[in-house]
């Protein structure tokens, strides 16, 4: 069973259009309880994201009088420092998801991109949602016995057609526990991998049984 970012996404977005002031944006982010706004045009295409990060360079250098904190931020943190609009502190072109991605391709991008939250738009762009991290990892939060059976039923039976009784799937806290008697070494560790996938999974500790890559022969040699 895969999620996908339509299943656990936000549809109830707090978004701003790009003229949104500062002021505005600061009140509403304490308001709203967000840390972030997807930035929108009049259409509803989603054009850049503002963060907390983002407005946080306004209150560094003002507070910053000797210049020390100014001179060693980068050119475009300086220009956010200097802005004063939702257009002006964006970080654009948004990064985003569609409702369809399955939630490890958005876990993949948050962790590779360092981002708090990505943007669910449509196939025109548009805004449908929002996904966070605490989103992404309440798909661990799945009963143990469930994850087992699907192991079972849709790896070991439906995906590699093996006979179940051949091998223990034993699943506590997410942690997956597979012992057993591959026939082969690749057999062995194509099912680690692919169990390593199932959603729910934290880890899976691999007490398998391999066979001798490099068999002894049983009787003379001629």
């Amino acid at each position: 069973m895969k999620t996908s970012v339509r299943e656990i996404m936000t549809t109830q977005v707090v978004a701003v259009k790009r003229g949104a002031s500062f002021k505005e944006m600061a009140a509403r982010l304490r308001r709203d309880r967000v840390s972030a706004f997807p930035v929108v045009d009049d259409d509803g295409k989603v054009i850049g994201v503002v963060s907390e990060a983002d407005m946080l360079a306004k209150e560094v250098l003002n507070a910053d009088q000797l210049g020390t904190l100014t001179a060693m931020l980068h050119r475009r943190e300086q220009e956010k420092a200097d802005g004063l609009t939702a257009g002006d502190l964006m970080t654009h072109p948004a990064v985003t998801v569609a409702p369809g991605d399955s939630v490890e391709q958005a876990a993949r991008l948050m962790y590779t991109l360092q981002v708090k939250r990505l943007p669910v738009v449509d196939s025109d762009g548009k805004l449908v949602g929002i996904i966070s991290r605490t989103d992404v990892l309440a798909v661990f939060d799945r009963p143990d016995e469930e994850i087992g059976q699907e192991i079972i039923d849709n790896v070991i039976v439906n995906d590699f057609l093996e006979d179940p009784v051949k091998f223990s799937v034993t699943v506590q806290a997410g942690v997956v526990t597979l012992e057993g008697s591959p026939d082969t070494l690749s057999l062995g560790h194509e099912l680690v991998r692919k169990i390593r996938h199932v959603q729910g999974v934290v880890a899976v500790r691999d007490r398998l049984s391999y066979p001798d890559s490099f068999p002894i022969p049983v009787g003379p040699l001629f």
